[in-house]
């Protein structure tokens, strides 16, 4: 990501890496405003039993399982996804409060909103008249 964004993706180590044709990286957008972070995941066929969001020290980790349903009598013949286990790790600028994460799931989108801490806002300073 481009510099002074307050996420950013972190370099996958080898294991990672070796795990990659299992795993898939979601695609995420982020958005950032006044008030903080917001990043919006799409996680298709992921449930909120699937699906784990952690935050240690400053990281934040999602890491989801999608089931995919197959009718009853139906087999799949192709498919564009191999893999159903999403995983995707960020960094946490200190400017973050990631006390104050709250997490929405809709429609196989992950609503993620980080609040940055008061005294990283912008703040009007009123200016008296003497």
């Amino acid at each position: 990501m481009a510099e002074g964004n307050e996420v950013t993706t972190r370099e996958s180590t080898a294991s990672e890496r070796a795990e990659s044709d299992t795993v898939i990286r979601p695609p995420v957008d982020i958005f950032e405003d006044a008030e903080g972070i917001t990043l919006l995941a799409d996680l298709p066929g992921v449930s909120r039993e699937g699906l784990n969001l952690q935050v240690e020290h400053d990281s934040l980790t999602v890491d989801a399982q999608a089931s995919i349903n197959m009718p009853e009598g139906m087999e799949a013949l192709y498919a564009d996804v191999q893999s159903t286990h999403y995983r995707r790790r960020f960094t946490l600028s200190r400017e973050l409060d990631s006390a104050g994460i709250s997490a929405n799931l809709k429609d196989g989108v992950l609503h993620v909103h980080i609040p940055k801490h008061a005294e990283a806002r912008p703040r009007r300073i009123e200016v008296r008249v003497d």
